[in-house]
């Protein structure tokens, strides 16, 4: 099925090319440029292109593909760094060298590399939909192979040992074979049995956030912030330490000399959890502010089939954009190129909806195959001018479980994370401190309690401190300053770029038990010093 192309506005083309469907996969031009349609007209269709229609000329070849915008999952990803159209980038590199030629494809995945296949199953055996029927060694992980029939069948042959992904794992008595790697359209969330309430602590080495905002498995968290608040270096942070088997780190529309520092900072950093590169349990998906902007719209797409796939297996999952302003910014450009009609602040119509059914494919689920494995989502949000009032930190709000609010203020005054501890808040305090309580020491909330209380109380006396004088107040007002700044200082600011970067839940427990121990040390001292009367 082929037609021409009719007209081009930037990376807009109309096609005439007539019996597609919405969605559906494009080569466009002679260089076969990857597009997606997005509006269906009598005579033919609108198409958004994914790479820079510099050259394209009216009359040039279209082609449809026949299937949505997808992307290879199987052994291979884990580790990997790819564009927002799964492109691997490394590889990419080798063959054109540092900038990306448009209408090049590479497949994401190394068909011609060997893997050892361990079956679970044998000829003969019902294989159920869903069901596992062996594994392969993927960095520290198994990689788990699974059936995707819709119906109960028999095996009649499964491989054992050496075998490439271009090659049968396995087939039914009917023919129907089962490969080692397949492929996903983007926009469809990953199938499971049922959806599970989000559960347990997820430990991100934050003493700020696992003490005062826990995040918890399959749960969603936003981090807004103006410019300099420090949202990149939070994030990032979070990647490197967060008790999770994977993570996937979506650069959207990132500086690129930040995404390269990240990269080299992650292929050296060992993680505290395993004693292993980080790397090898990361996967980057990366779309700089250079690349073209409509694949930044479909980039954090690319990345979270590729976490659901890993979730799949019964691993527990981080995702990370940073940030989800820029795409929206992508999907204003979009929604413009195709004259649809604004709403607040130029952003489509559509904003909220996109943002919220993106967001539900967070959370805990039992996979198809009995497992039960998590995916938790962490976006920041860079409001023009600071202004949380803006569309997209809306939107947000509507639909995330923890808000933490990146004050500029705090960011001058070099206190990292810049988290405001009056404005942020978690709807998973309740759950994660059972965790808490039972992990580390039944005596958290507590603690959790007093320490808000005392933030909570400095805050009125500052006022009237700034009135009167610090010295006008009573001792045990002054003695309470003197420990909410010990609060701030050594307990609620961390360096990411030290030693104290990561902090261990026990760790945490102590630094704040002992700056509670003093205050209540010192307020004894004063309850028993004896008063004068003049």
């Amino acid at each position: 099925m082929t037609g021409k192309i009719r007209g081009i506005s930037g990376p807009t083309v109309h096609v005439d090319l007539k019996g597609l469907k919405l969605f559906e996969r494009v080569y466009v031009g002679r260089d076969m440029l990857t597009g997606e349609v997005v509006r269906l007209q009598e005579d033919g269709a609108v198409v958004q292109v994914y790479e820079s229609t510099s050259g394209l000329g009216v009359g040039e070849p279209v082609k449809g593909a026949g299937m949505p915008l997808t992307v290879r999952l199987g052994p291979g990803i884990i580790s990997g760094m790819f564009d927002g159209l799964q492109r691997p980038l490394e590889r990419l590199r080798d063959v054109m060298g540092p900038f990306i030629i448009s209408g090049r494809e590479i497949y994401a995945i190394d068909y011609t590399a060997k893997w050892l296949f361990s079956p679970s199953k044998k000829i003969g055996d019902d294989i159920a939909p869903g069901e596992i029927i062996g594994f392969v060694q993927e960095r520290q992980f198994k990689h788990f192979i699974t059936a995707r029939n819709t119906t109960s069948k028999k095996l009649s042959w499964i491989a054992d040992g050496e075998i490439t992904l271009g090659d049968s794992f396995a087939r039914f008595e009917d023919g129907e074979e089962i490969m080692g790697c397949f492929e996903w359209p983007v926009r469809i969330p990953r199938p499971y049995r049922r959806k599970l309430p989000s559960s347990g602590a997820l430990v991100t080495g934050q003493r700020s956030i696992d003490f005062l905002f826990p995040f918890a498995r399959g749960g969603t968290a936003i981090l807004p912030g103006g410019f300099g608040t420090g949202k990149t270096v939070l994030e990032q942070a979070i990647a490197k330490f967060a008790d999770v088997d994977i993570v996937v780190y979506v650069g959207c529309g990132e500086r690129g000399n930040e995404m390269a520092e990240m990269i080299e900072e992650f292929q050296t950093l060992k993680d505290p959890w395993s004693g292993k590169q980080l790397m090898e349990r990361t996967i980057l998906v990366v779309n700089t502010s250079n690349m073209p902007v409509a694949a930044r719209e479909a980039s954090i797409y690319t990345a979270v089939t590729m976490a659901e796939y890993y979730r799949d297996m019964g691993y527990h999952v981080l995702f990370l954009a940073d940030s989800i302003s820029r795409w929206a910014e992508a999907l204003r450009e979009i929604s413009a190129s195709l004259e649809e009609m604004p709403a607040e602040e130029g952003y489509p119509t559509y904003l909220a909806s996109r943002l919220a059914g993106f967001l539900e494919r967070a959370g805990v689920v039992e996979t198809m195959s009995g497992a039960i494995g998590s995916l938790t989502m962490i976006l920041s949000v860079s409001p023009p001018g600071g202004d949380f009032t803006e569309p997209v930190a809306q939107a947000c709000l509507r639909t995330g479980g923890v808000f933490l609010m990146l004050d500029t203020s705090l960011a001058h005054r070099r206190h990292f994370p810049a988290i405001n501890w009056f404005q942020s808040y978690s709807l998973y305090s309740k759950k994660t401190t059972l965790y808490y309580n039972d992990k580390v020491s039944p005596e958290w909330e507590k603690m959790q309690l007093r320490c808000r209380e005392i933030l909570q109380k400095e805050e009125s006396l500052r006022e009237i401190a700034e009135i009167i004088g610090i010295e006008g107040l009573q001792d045990a007002d002054r003695l309470l300053m003197k420990v909410a700044g010990m609060v701030r200082t050594d307990f609620l600011s961390q360096n990411s770029f030290t030693e104290d970067a990561f902090s261990p839940p026990e760790k945490t427990f102590s630094i704040i038990k002992g700056i509670l121990d003093f205050y209540d040390s010192e307020l004894g001292k004063l309850k028993e010093k004896p008063s004068h009367v003049e």
